[in-house]
């Protein structure tokens, strides 16, 4: 009887350039969940800041490990001079000018409107941490937010797979162009990580090569 040949499971590896240390926890949480289809394996990577996200970019889209990488960060505040600097060498980079637009994940203001939706429909309109701060204790008991390890830590305890479902749907109704406050197009991208068709990836690097 002939033996059958093992099956290899090849997943489709992203990267995601993550802006700092929230958009790092965020994500690795949300992997953790498993919420995302299994057929992709994603791979995280902290810049260390929005100013090294392009050349951190670059040096992972290069090195041909990755089938598409991704960049996920916000907006800050007008005029949003470092995001657009960040858009703007994405598209020269690839030498297509809508290339940025395929690949960045973003919140305007700030990353934490994405985490706040875990919990509630209010919509963030600063990035200040001090400003926020009231209302991420409201719902993680987390006072004086300023980012902090421990307290990145002690918020991603408040994310759960149930209210994962409601910041999806959250997040789908906010407005996508990136010049609004209280925008964001990772509704866009969750469907995409939940879709069992990966054509996507295919897409965006099509259009990424112009």
């Amino acid at each position: 009887m002939a033996s059958k040949m093992p099956v290899f499971s090849e997943k489709i590896k992203i990267c995601i350039i993550c802006e700092g240390n929230e958009e790092y926890a965020y994500l690795d949480k949300i992997k953790s969940l498993n919420v995302w289809n299994d057929q992709y394996e994603i791979f995280l990577d902290n810049a260390g800041g929005n100013g090294n996200i392009p050349a951190r970019y670059q040096d992972r889209y290069q090195n041909n490990v990755y089938e598409l990488v991704l960049i996920f960060c916000d907006t800050e505040k007008k005029p949003y001079e470092q995001y657009v600097d960040i858009k703007q060498k994405i598209n020269e980079f690839h030498g297509v000018e809508i290339a940025a637009e395929e690949v960045i994940m973003f919140a305007n203001p700030c990353t934490m409107q994405i985490i706040t939706k875990h919990w509630t429909d209010i919509n963030l309109k600063s990035p200040a941490k001090q400003v926020n701060a009231p209302l991420i204790k409201e719902y993680t008991k987390v006072e004086n937010y300023k980012a902090r390890a421990d307290q990145i830590e002690a918020i991603m305890e408040y994310i759960t797979a149930e209210n994962y479902v409601d910041m999806r749907h959250r997040v789908d109704r906010l407005e996508t162009m990136d010049t609004v406050i209280g925008s964001s197009n990772f509704g866009e991208f969750i469907k995409l990580f939940e879709s069992e068709d990966s054509r996507w990836i295919e897409e965006i690097n099509a259009k990424l090569e112009g």
